[in-house]
């Protein structure tokens, strides 16, 4: 199951939890005016926003780098990502740590809100946004009772040189 530290906000996967357990459930999160979810596969741990080290030359949205007990990891944040306006990171703001294709990459989130269940049939295809840029990280619509739920594709959020920039920083470690 899913350990939740409350004074320092850690949330992390444990080695017994296992694939089979974690089908279609879904960290949901908001940026902006919306609820967005990731699989809860590619979540590693939630952390607090913390101190932002600043690395010149990576795209606006690439913040930095963090030290996550003794690991350095890129960090992005979602608002920059989606080309909404920045805004000043709060008690709310959170880092979700993912698995980006073997790399652990920081989403600076504007809250987290929970782990929600969504049965395949309750997930549909999103529609055709070929006009939206944002729509490509779209993988689907999770219809939870009269709201829906934009599923986020954890792989396309970095475009294919930013993920070598992370990997080259993750390696550093």
């Amino acid at each position: 199951m899913s350990a939740y530290e409350n004074d320092e906000l850690d949330i992390y996967i444990t080695d017994e939890d296992d694939e089979d357990s974690m089908k279609d459930r879904f960290l949901t999160f908001s940026v902006g005016k919306e609820i967005y979810a990731l699989e809860i596969l590619y979540v590693l741990e939630i952390i607090g926003i913390q101190t932002i080290t600043e690395v010149p030359d990576l795209p606006q949205y690439v913040k930095g780098v963090i030290n996550l007990r003794g690991n350095v990891i890129p960090v992005m944040d979602v608002r920059l990502r989606f080309n909404l306006s920045a805004m000043e990171y709060h008690e709310r703001t959170c880092i979700v740590v993912v698995d980006v294709e073997g790399v652990s990459v920081g989403l600076i989130v504007d809250s987290v809100a929970e782990v929600i269940h969504i049965p395949e049939e309750q997930q549909a295809a999103p529609p055709d946004l070929r006009k939206e840029k944002t729509s490509s990280f779209i993988k689907g619509m999770g219809k939870m009772k009269e709201r829906v739920i934009l599923l986020l594709d954890v792989n396309r959020l970095l475009y294919d040189d930013d993920r070598r920039i992370c990997a080259s920083i993750s390696e550093a470690n």
